[in-house]
This record gives C-alpha cells, structure tokens and sequence, in this order.
C-alpha cells in the first residue's frame, strides 16, 4: 500500500482544487478523469514496469521524481495547449487565455488536431507491439497466433515491423487522402525507430540506458494521454479540472509501475507483459481508426483492461498447474 500514498495525497490536494474550481460537481467530473485515465493507461503501467526493470537504479528514481512533474503539466496540460497553439497559429500564452476564457473555442482547436495526433500515437504505439510480436521469447501466450508458421517465418524477415508499419501508413494515406496524417504516422514511426537507435548505441550490457529509456517512457506516457486528454472534453471543458483528474490518474498509474517492478509482478505472471502489449496494440488500432470514426474511451478502456485481467487469470492458473506438478 506505501506505493500508493503519494498518489492518495495528491488525489486529496486535486479533489480539493476541483472543489474550488466548480464545486462537488467539479469532483465528480474529476474522479470520472481518473477512472479514464487509469482504465486507459494500465497496459501504460505494466509496459513501464518491463522497461524500468532494465534501466539503472538512478534512471528508475529519475523517471518518477522528474516524471510525474511532465505527466501531469506537461503532458496533461502544456502539451495539449502546445498542439492548439502550433494549429492556430496563437502564443503558448495566448492560447492559455482562450483555453480559460473560450473553453469551447480551444477544445474546437484541438479536436481540429486530433486526426495528427492520433495517426502519430498510434503509430508510435503501434511500433511497441510490433517489436513485442516479432521478438523472439521462450514463453508465448496465444500460441496459435505466436507460434504459428506464418508469424515464425515473417519474425526472420529483417525490419519486419517497420514494413508493415510502413505498409499501414500508405494504407491511411490512401483512405484518409490527407498527407498531413501520412506525415504524422511516420513521424511516430521515426520516434519510435531513433529511440531504439539511441539505446543501442547508449546500452551496457542488460541495462537499458537511462536517457534513452527516460525519454522512451515519457514519449510512451505522452501517447497513452492523447485518447485521454481529447476523451475528457466529453465531461468538461475546464483544462485545469482535466488535468488535476488526468494528472492524479497518472500518479495511480506510476504507483503501480513502481509496484510491479519491486514485487517483481512481471516475472511471477508470465503472461501479464503478453496481454498488456496486446491491448496496446488493440489501442493503436483504436486511435488509427479515430481517424475516421468515432470509438467510445470506455471501449478502449474496457478492452485494455480486459485482456490485462485474462492475461492475469492465465498466469495465476499455469502458476497453480505448476505448483502441483
């Protein structure tokens, strides 16, 4: 439960603020943000866990004392008015005003982004579970899918996953005719690929660097926050209630890496890490496909979470088939 004291202390100061900012409505809306955002990012949290597993003690205490300031105002705040000011043309400064005095007109703005910014999420998420797919392990979950001949077979073709990466970008250009998402996708896949460059020439032995796995984490995180953060207008236009609800939401998610990683949870369920990257995989679907249709945050969620409680299941079940061999 230590794990999860500061995320209680800062959920309290936050609820507090949300009182003040609109009352007992206000901290409503905020406890529905937080629900999002945990129910969005708990693959988020689980992915975390594997990557800070491999990086240095200093890196793993970096990432949450300079990584929950960025979590919550940058990414839940900062980033969202960075986007709305690139798209208008307005200040960083100016946009804050209309973010706080024309709610609608700033959540027009960035909902008129979402089409990039989803392509580039999806991307970049898309890339962490095709490099998870093709990557060779002893233990596989869903053997008919892992251990088939046609997933064996394509897993030796050299830069596998940047082909069909590739492959699906060209698909949207041709589906959505519009060369600014074509160019936000490769952006995403381009992130993802220099940041397994950065780490390969940064990387001792099994440690993961720790500038490479900070930045990856964060870019990861800032993915996650996308759905979520154009989600939350459904429920209110006030940007500081979305990003105290999203915010403490992040917290709860952090909390639960560090609980992963020091209980060793990964090791000890063997099929957790499958079906987290399975629901991201399900979500960079989801966010390719917000392109062009509309995709209700509480299916994503509910899917995401589902495959992580069926993952879970199946390790607690072979564990106790084990035990009694």
């Amino acid at each position: 439960m230590r794990y999860f004291y500061s995320s209680f202390v800062i959920m309290a100061i936050g609820l507090v603020a949300a009182y003040f900012l609109g009352g007992f409505a206000a901290i409503y809306i905020t406890f529905l943000l937080i629900v999002l955002e945990v129910s969005l990012s708990f693959d988020n949290a689980v992915v975390n866990a594997k990557v800070l597993e491999t990086m240095d003690p200093i890196w793993q205490k970096r990432f949450i004392v300079f990584g929950i300031p960025i979590a919550v105002f940058g990414m839940r705040l900062i980033f969202p008015l960075a986007i709305v000011a690139i798209v208008t043309g307005m200040g960083l400064f100016e946009t804050l005003d209309v973010a706080m005095h024309q709610p609608l007109v700033y959540e027009n703005a960035l909902k008129s982004a979402e089409q990039t910014i989803f392509a580039f999420g999806g991307a970049f998420l898309l890339m962490v579970f095709l490099d998870f797919f093709f990557e060779e392990r002893d233990i596989k979950w869903m053997h008919f899918v892992e251990g088939s001949k046609i997933v064996e077979k394509a897993s030796m073709i050299n830069n596998i996953e940047l082909i069909i990466a590739i492959m699906v970008g060209l698909g949207l250009g041709h589906i959505t005719g519009n060369f600014g998402v074509v160019m936000a996708f490769m952006y995403g896949v381009l992130l993802h690929t220099l940041l397994g460059m950065l780490d390969h020439f940064l990387s001792s032995d099994t440690v993961k660097s720790g500038i490479a796995g900070f930045i990856y984490l964060e870019v990861l995180d800032a993915s996650f926050s996308f759905d979520g953060v154009i989600g939350a207008f459904a429920l209110t236009s006030n940007i500081f209630i979305i990003m105290i609800g999203l915010g403490v939401g992040a917290m709860y998610v952090r909390s639960l890496t560090l609980y992963f990683v020091e209980h060793k949870t990964l090791s000890q369920f063997q099929y957790l890490e499958h079906g987290a990257h399975y629901a991201i995989g399900i979500l960079a679907i989801i966010m390719l496909m917000k392109i062009t249709m509309h995709v209700s945050e509480a299916v994503t969620g509910t899917i995401g979470i589902g495959l992580i409680a069926i993952a879970f299941a199946h390790s607690l079940w072979e564990n106790k088939q084990l035990n009694k061999v």
